[in-house]
């Protein structure tokens, strides 16, 4: 019988020796979800591309008030 409660008090220091020990955590990754623009958010910079370019097409048409030298 003293066999039976040595072997029950040395298993039970044993296990609480180990209970507290260190131990990484475990993080779950982040769900991050993908953000969705509606279909006018893929033409909007193409479209102002157009705009800009169209705009310099426009400007830098003949410009004959200024006299050439000759």
């Amino acid at each position: 019988m003293k066999k039976i409660a040595l072997a029950t008090a040395l298993s039970l220091a044993a296990t609480s020796a180990f209970a507290g020990g260190v131990v990484e955590p475990v993080m779950e990754p982040e769900v991050v979800a993908a953000k969705t623009s509606s279909s006018s958010g893929g033409i909007l910079i193409p479209l102002l591309l157009l705009i800009v370019v169209a705009a310099a097409i426009a400007s830098s048409g003949g410009n004959d008030s200024v006299p050439t030298g000759g």
